[in-house]
């Protein structure tokens, strides 16, 4: 249980974020969505938020300290990118992959430095960092084929890069009380293209891709303190891919 614990997600209103959203509140706690396609509205625990812009970061981050006082748990979970995301590899312009790995990995280190300056001062707190399989392991490109689908060459940069880093952070700001750790989703279901799913569901070992809401119970666990003697773990919720 999350027993009244102040949790900002970003990207709330997404496949997984809203499920996060859900699974927390479902826990008892309180789940702030940080998202850029809102409102601001505090009776909604909603607020406008550009996670790769300083101030609109900061100006989230009073909102919620005006409100709640303090923020005991923290989700980076937005997956901002650009229009010509899943370009194949040779047609990547230099000027994207910058664009990208500002937009997401530069993300994630701007509210990590943020939040954990507020959760210095609490002298407790969690982080989890969305990350990916694909962080992990290399991407399978098999499972692709005869689809126009691929694997893009920055999301592995990006999702490999946030893990180390939350390793990192584990390290040090462990004496602080505060915990950092990662939950790595395999595949989706969001209505890919069906031989994906089929190649997809042929390679897994528990023969079907995830489901959104299968994803959320991780990252409830590690801001808990039943997850008080984790830090620095990448939880891997997978169905197996990475196991063969």
């Amino acid at each position: 249980m999350l027993n009244n614990k102040i949790i900002i997600i970003t990207g709330g209103s997404g496949l997984i974020g809203k499920e996060i959203i859900k699974d927390i509140t479902k826990k008892n706690g309180i789940a702030i969505n940080a998202e850029i396609n809102l409102k601001t509205n505090l009776d909604l625990n909603e607020i406008q938020c550009d996670i790769t812009s300083e101030d609109s970061v900061n100006s989230m981050l009073e909102i919620v300290l005006n409100k709640y006082h303090k923020i005991e748990g923290f989700v980076n979970n937005a997956y901002p990118r650009t229009s010509d995301w899943g370009d194949k590899f040779e047609n990547i312009k230099y000027s994207s992959w910058q664009k990208n790995v500002d937009l997401q990995m530069n993300s994630v280190f701007l509210n990590c430095q943020k939040v954990l300056k507020i959760m210095k001062n609490q002298q407790y707190g969690s982080i989890v960092n969305i990350a990916s399989i694909y962080g992990c392991v290399g991407a399978d490109f098999s499972i692709y084929q005869d689809t126009e689908m691929s694997n893009p060459a920055p999301y592995s940069a990006i999702k490999g890069g946030v893990i180390n880093f939350s390793r990192y952070l584990a390290s040090l700001y462990g004496k602080e009380n505060i915990r950092i750790n990662c939950v790595s989703p395999g595949g989706v279901f969001d209505n890919q293209h069906p031989v994906f799913i089929k190649n997809y569901e042929n390679k897994v070992p528990l023969k079907r891709m995830a489901k959104n809401f299968e994803i959320a119970p991780a990252v409830s666990f590690l801001l808990s303190d039943e997850a008080s003697y984790i830090t620095g773990h990448n939880l891997i919720v997978d169905g197996g891919w990475t196991a063969i």
